[in-house]
């Protein structure tokens, strides 16, 4: 396949060789350009030789597994990563959450619904704007307890200058939570303002980033003071974790 330069880069790791096939066809006519692999050691090889803007990632491999492979994802790069689930393994799916997945899709899937979330992950990898044409909205820092969010860098930043990186998703839940402060919002809204999506039964992807986040950012996550759970209605973020 011939690719062009811009053509965003899609790693699926599947040791399934019709359903690479399959998915390297399909999102090859809508723009992209894609590289299969059929575990960890090929996916390394493809790193170390090519930039790559996210990774379709089988969670259920023999050998080296895909939890594991998120986990080194994770610590080596903010590359965007959409693991594939069994459909009756919701646990497999928070999980993969917990671990740093940015989003998750049950097999079998609609090549239709993988295309558009692999749109969504990498929409909000890139939604970082260009050095020097940032509006001062876009240049905003958030004060969160000891942190501060900088809109622009997608980080953290501690008082004592130590910068946390956050998945995509994770950013965008805490700048939606930020950005409505002492407000109490509910699962449905979080989905929506976070990741233009609607909650559906039994979905506990807000619970598991919430969580996440209270590790990074609570001086105690087991007494949340910041991120603080309203009982039968959802979440409120208080700047200073004061009150």
């Amino acid at each position: 396949m011939t690719s062009r330069m811009n053509e965003p880069h899609i790693v699926v790791v599947d040791d399934d060789p019709e359903l690479c096939e399959g998915v390297e066809d399909y999102l090859g006519l809508h723009g992209f350009k894609v590289t299969t692999g059929d575990g960890g050691d090929a996916l390394r090889r493809i790193l170390a030789e090519s930039r790559v803007d996210l990774v379709v990632l089988d969670l259920n491999m023999p050998g080296e597994d895909g939890l594991t492979l998120t986990r080194y994802l994770r610590q080596q790069s903010g590359i965007g990563v959409l693991i594939l689930t069994g459909a009756a393994d919701p646990v497999d799916r928070v999980v993969g959450l917990e671990v740093g997945a940015d989003d998750y899709l049950a097999k079998p899937f609609d090549p239709r619904e993988l295309l558009a979330r692999i749109r969504s992950v990498l929409r909000r990898l890139q939604a970082a704007p260009v050095a020097g044409a940032q509006t001062a909205a876009e240049a905003e820092q958030i004060r969160i307890g000891r942190f501060t969010l900088n809109l622009n860098s997608r980080l953290l930043i501690g008082t004592d200058a130590e910068e946390l990186a956050l998945t995509s998703m994770e950013f965008d839940l805490l700048r939606a939570l930020a950005q409505h402060p002492n407000q109490v919002l509910t699962r449905d809204q979080l989905l929506n303002l976070a990741h233009n999506r609607d909650w559906e039964p039994f979905d506990r992807s807000i619970d598991v980033r919430i969580t996440r986040l209270r590790r990074k950012i609570e001086p105690d996550p087991l007494h949340p003071r910041i991120i603080r759970t309203i009982r039968g209605a959802g979440y409120m973020f208080v700047p200073d974790g004061e009150g």
